[in-house]
């Protein structure tokens, strides 16, 4: 378990920002992440909200130099499973549940679980999973809340995802337990729809140096 905390931290430590990304086309994708990293920020989520997620992991794996690509959205063991042969170097899961914590255990690829709740926390702690996304972050209380769990739950490092932007993502990244943020702003649909791949490397680009 330590070996994937480690290569779990190495990754979200790359960047302050992890683009959460939904991507409707395999092509696109590669564009996509090859404009993020050239913006600096290497660890890209894609989730797999639409049919072309699993094949868009699999091209951005094969083809983006530079690239951690990683699975987001993983409900159940099976979609685990597919992300990791599709070549996800990291799966994220809006919550945990025992099919997916035992998924988990089964492979070397790390699992990124959402909490919102000290329960939550401290279960997935019990696990031995000691690197959490916090989700919803904004609805679940936001940066005051982490900061008021710092304390009481030490050693538990968040990667918050949920209502971030580039307004509020420095209240996030200032607090000790939070290793980076996940957010969807630095590729909006209308970008990615024109196909502004250098206009989302600029977005990238501002976003690499928020911890600057």
């Amino acid at each position: 378990m330590a070996g994937k905390t480690d290569n779990l931290l190495a990754i979200l430590r790359a960047q302050p920002v992890v683009p959460v990304l939904i991507v409707d086309d395999a092509k696109s994708a590669v564009l996509l992440a090859r404009a993020l990293v050239a913006g600096g920020l290497t660890a890209i989520e894609i989730t797999m909200r639409t049919p072309a997620a699993l094949d868009a992991v699999k091209a951005v794996a094969a083809e983006v130099e530079g690239a951690n690509v990683g699975a987001g959205t993983i409900l159940n063991a099976r979609d685990f499973d597919a992300a990791v042969k599709a070549g996800s170097t990291f799966i994220v899961s809006p919550g945990a549940t025992r099919g997916i914590l035992d998924a988990a255990k089964g492979s070397d690829v790390p699992l990124l679980p959402g909490a919102a709740t000290a329960s939550e926390v401290m279960a997935l702690r019990e696990e031995g999973l000691e690197i959490l996304k916090f989700f919803p972050a904004e609805q679940a209380g936001g940066a005051a809340y982490l900061k008021s769990v710092s304390s009481p739950l030490a050693g538990t490092l968040f990667c918050p995802t949920g209502g971030i932007s580039l307004k509020n993502a420095r209240d996030y990244l200032s607090l000790p337990n939070v290793v980076c943020v996940g957010g969807s702003w630095v590729a909006p649909k209308d970008l990615v729809a024109a196909g502004d791949w250098a206009g989302i490397t600029t977005l990238a680009r501002e976003a690499a140096a928020l911890r600057g």
